[in-house]
C-alpha cells in the first residue's frame, strides 16, 4: 500500500457532543461501519466503507467545542509543518504528539483563524478509499480572506492557487499540487454568510443522489443547511447532524 502524498487532504474525522448518536446517523445515511477504539483511545471511532477507511469520530474534550468536523493533510513531517505554520503567520492549536503507534499530528489555525490539522501516517495512513458514494471527495476553505489564504496555505504545504468560478460565475479557486487539484477555496462574498460565521474548512462527501441523501438525512434527524443546489460538476447540499456538525454532500455530474 502507497502511503499518503503529502500536502494532500487524507483524513476528516468529527469531534461530537454525542458520539453514539452520530455513529448512528452517519453509518445510516452513509453506509458505514463503525469501529470504536479501546479506552486507551478514548473511544475513537473508525468509520469504514465495504472494509475501508473512510473517516473517523470521538468526543468532545474541550469545554465549550462545538461538534463539528475537521480536515486533515498528509505530511511527512509534523515539526516541519508546525515550523511553517508559525512562519506564516498561522497557529499551532496543538503542538505535533505521537498517537500511540498509528501516527503523529497536530492541529493549527490559520492567518485567518480557520482550524485544520495534520496526519504524519504510521500503521494508520489515513483514509483508503475516495469519491465513491459515501466516500471523502472534496475539501474547501471558506474564507474572507482569500489572498492570505492562497499564499500561506501555498508557503505551508506548496500548493497552486489557481482561479476558478462556480457555475453561477462567484469566484472560486482551486488549489493545486504537483498538477492535480487537491482542494478549493470558496470566497464569504454576500449576504449568505452570517457576519459572526468564522472561516472553516468544509467537507463533502459523495453521494449517488443528492436529493435522496438530504431528505434521508433529515429523516434521521439531522437539517438541511443548503438544499441541493445543481452546479456543472453535479448537485451539492450542505447539512448538519442531529448534534450540529456541519457536513456537504456531493452527486458528481456523471453520479
Amino acid at each position: 500500500m502507497n502511503p499518503p502524498t503529502p500536502g494532500v487532504p487524507s483524513w476528516v474525522d468529527l469531534g461530537t457532543a454525542d458520539l453514539s448518536d452520530a455513529i448512528r446517523f452517519y453509518s445510516a445515511l452513509f453506509g458505514w461501519e463503525a469501529e470504536v477504539s479501546g479506552e486507551e483511545y478514548g473511544g475513537y471511532t473508525t468509520f469504514s466503507l465495504d472494509g475501508r477507511a473512510a473517516a473517523g469520530a470521538g468526543p468532545l474534550y474541550g469545554e465549550g467545542q462545538q461538534t463539528a468536523w475537521s480536515t486533515y493533510i498528509a505530511t511527512d513531517d509534523a515539526d516541519l509543518i508546525a515550523a511553517r505554520v508559525e512562519a506564516a503567520g498561522g497557529k499551532v492549536l496543538v503542538a505535533p504528539f505521537d498517537v500511540m503507534y498509528q501516527g503523529r499530528m497536530a492541529a493549527f489555525l490559520d492567518q485567518a483563524g480557520a482550524p485544520f490539522s495534520v496526519w504524519q501516517s504510521g500503521t494508520m495512513r489515513g483514509a483508503d478509499v475516495f469519491d465513491a458514494p459515501g466516500a471523502l471527495t472534496w475539501n474547501e476553505l471558506t474564507t474572507r480572506d482569500v489572498e492570505g489564504s492562497a499564499a500561506f496555505y501555498g508557503d505551508v504545504f506548496g500548493w497552486v492557487a489557481r482561479e476558478s468560478a462556480m457555475g453561477d460565475g462567484t469566484p472560486y479557486i482551486v488549489w493545486e499540487l504537483g498538477g492535480q487539484p487537491i482542494a478549493g477555496i470558496r470566497p464569504m462574498d454576500g449576504d449568505e454568510w452570517p457576519d459572526d460565521l468564522p472561516p472553516h474548512w468544509m467537507i463533502y462527501f459523495a453521494v449517488a443522489d443528492c436529493a435522496d441523501s438530504a431528505a434521508y438525512a433529515q429523516a434521521l434527524g439531522g437539517s438541511v443547511v443548503q438544499p441541493p443546489t445543481s452546479l456543472p460538476i453535479g448537485c451539492y447540499a450542505v447539512l448538519t447532524d442531529p448534534q450540529g456538525g456541519t457536513f456537504s454532500i456531493l452527486q458528481g455530474a456523471n453520479a
